[in-house]
């Protein structure tokens, strides 16, 4: 229950984030901004019409104060105020729509980019292999999901089209700003240049604790769900006023953070807007002087002083933007790590085909597999394994914990390669297999079952998506499954909580055992399949195994040896190594391994009768 580590996917050394920029970072969201150029293109025309019509208003302004209030009182004055106001409106109007539709486009952009991200991150997660959730956190992988979409939709849905906007108020101001006084111009432009360098310093430093800030939430998140998927665990040890506080100094960790960023932020804010502003008024001091000393119209200046804000507005707009920008430039950086994680286990370029499914069932074969697990790489798991399993045989797999039972079944599943020796499937390698081919041809119970949050008919069609609803009441009647299933409150439609909470752990077993009979595959593998039923169960479903192994290559896992007598062979591991190979009989014959686990059970079984016959 300790804290791991982050993960490793999100792992950069100070120098990597120093030299990597926003607009690097951004260049992964392109192949997500392609399909809607079409969008995009509308999004601009709007945004350029708009800042158009913004950028007409200062003139309307010099036309209003230089050829009405300045020329000699009259009906011609009247006149080109009425005109100029009339003006005026129908840009506010021109301006309204373009504004409407701008805001339309880009915030579906946001929402259509966003919902795409989040769908290609998923799904690319969800085919990584096993090797990759040793290392990385559920929680952070959906802080990455969630929270680093959001900020990312708040750029493409928001901050694109503002930054956009503003530089073309910035530049179209600019241009009329040198219209309208050269010199002034000039002397405002040599200033800013001074403002801008202090204000990229502290905007570096706000992109630094941006990305931290979100690496902190994602840890917290990490947490959360680490004990809120253990919470009987955390419970039965007392440990929730312990969790309580290691998830309460990991929040404060990430607020603590995420203040640092926040002073950083107000101090670029504070530094952005004095330099700035304090650069305009000095210039405008200049202008005035100039109005008065005639050499510059009052038009010319209130032109000039609109136009200054227009600038010094966009100016302003774009460091908010920015700021927004570094940020969600950590999480794209972080969302493109995901994307970019490479599963070791792949489909090959040109997957060969099973050949047709044997009436008895699959034969499988490993010649000299060796295989340690990535994060134990200096322990092997299987070590010079060989083993041929005939089409139709029931093979059981015994040992003790470590011994290599599950292993083997991962293997077979190609969650895992061996680092060597082949595993063939009816003759093919499966490594040269499609992995939804060699998935297909293989059921599985597992040990720890897994139910959806989802009713009872829906969890047993996860074996196969379409199947019907009478082939999912036969498998569960197979199963043993149908008379609890129809005793609950709405039959097959009921819910069954999240993990399966309304159900005991039998149940669960005999809902895990019809979604692999009605899978219907030539390979079986049992990991523990009825470990967790009650001696009524168990014969019930033992007795409808039986029947279904018939037809189908079985492979079983078990502890208690009493499911595995009628095996046609019991293969007892140890250290990763067959060290033992035969019958239940000529095993306990031999007097090793086997012989010895078989004492303690079928003693400790007959005194368990004997205390019960009393």
């Amino acid at each position: 229950m300790t804290n791991s580590s982050t993960s490793s996917t999100s792992t950069k050394t100070p120098s990597e984030e120093s030299r990597k920029g926003s607009l690097a970072a951004f260049k992964g969201l392109l192949p997500f901004l392609r399909p809607y150029k079409r969008q995009f293109a509308l999004a601009g025309v709007a945004l350029t019409v708009a800042a158009g019509a913004t950028l007409t208003i200062p003139y309307a302004f010099k036309r209003m104060i230089d050829q009405g209030f300045g020329a000699s009182a009259g009906v011609s004055s009247v006149d080109n105020v009425n005109a100029t106001f009339l003006a005026l409106f129908a840009v506010a109007t021109v301006l309204a729509l373009a504004t409407a539709a701008r805001f339309y486009i880009v915030s579906w952009l946001g929402e259509r980019v966003t919902a795409d991200m989040r769908s290609a991150v998923y799904s690319h997660v969800v085919s990584q292999s096993p090797e990759f959730f040793e290392t990385t956190q559920s929680g952070e992988v959906l802080s990455r999901i969630t929270t680093d979409t959001t900020l990312i939709q708040a750029v493409v849905g928001t901050s694109i089209s503002m930054a956009l906007r503003n530089v073309l108020l910035f530049i179209g101001g600019l241009v009329m700003l040198f219209v309208t006084s050269p010199k002034l111009t000039a002397i405002i432009l040599g200033l800013l240049v001074l403002v801008v360098v202090p204000i990229v310093l502290v905007g570096r430093r706000v992109r630094k604790l941006s990305r931290d800030s979100q690496d902190r939430i994602a840890d917290a998140s990490a947490i959360a769900g680490e004990i809120l998927n253990a919470m009987p665990t955390v419970q039965a040890f007392t440990h929730e006023r312990i969790e309580s506080n290691r998830f309460g100094a990991s929040v404060e960790n990430a607020f603590e953070t995420a203040m640092r960023r926040i002073r950083a932020r107000a101090v670029l804010t504070v530094v952005a807007i004095v330099l700035i502003f304090g650069t305009i008024v000095f210039v405008l001091w200049l202008g005035a002087h100039a109005v008065l000393a005639g050499t510059m119209t009052g038009g010319d200046l209130g032109q000039f002083i609109l136009y200054a804000a227009i600038v010094s507005g966009a100016i302003g707009a774009l460091s908010e933007v920015m700021g927004e920008a570094q940020r969600a430039a950590g999480a794209t950086e972080r969302l493109l790590e995901l994307l970019a994680a490479k599963s070791r286990i792949e489909n090959p370029p040109k997957p060969l085909a099973l050949p047709p499914r044997s009436a008895s069932g699959a034969a499988l074969e490993l010649k000299n597999v060796m295989f340690s697990y990535p994060s134990r790489p200096d322990t092997a798991a299987l070590s010079h394994l060989s083993l041929s399993i005939k089409p139709g045989e029931t093979v059981a797999v015994v040992g003790s914990s470590g011994a290599g039972k599950t292993t083997l079944f991962q293997l077979f599943l190609r969650f895992y390669d061996p680092q060597s020796g082949t595993i063939t499937l009816d003759g093919v390698d499966i490594r040269q297999l499609d992995l939804h081919a060699l998935r297909d041809a293989i059921g599985i119970v597992p040990q720890d079952t897994v139910i959806f949050s989802t009713d009872a008919m829906e969890n047993i069609r996860y074996g196969r998506a379409g199947a019907t609803d009478a082939e999912v009441i036969a498998a569960a009647r197979m199963a043993a499954a149908h008379e609890f299933i129809a005793r609950l409150p709405d039959g097959y439609n009921s819910f069954l909580g999240e993990r399966g909470v309304r159900l005991s752990g039998g149940q669960r077993q005999r809902i895990a055992i019809a979604r692999a009979l009605l899978k219907n595959p030539p390979l079986l593998l049992l990991d523990e399949a009825t470990s967790a039923l009650d001696a009524e169960s168990e014969r019930l479903v033992q007795a409808a195994l039986e029947a279904a192994m018939v037809g189908r290559t079985t492979v079983i896992i078990a502890h208690r040896l009493a499911t595995v007598q009628r095996a046609d062979r019991i293969i007892v591991m140890e250290d990763g190594q067959i060290v033992e190979t035969g019958t239940h009989a000529a095993l306990v014959a031999l007097g090793g391994i086997y012989a010895n686990l078989a004492a303690l059970q079928f003693h400790s079984g007959h005194m368990m009768h004997e205390i019960t016959d009393v």
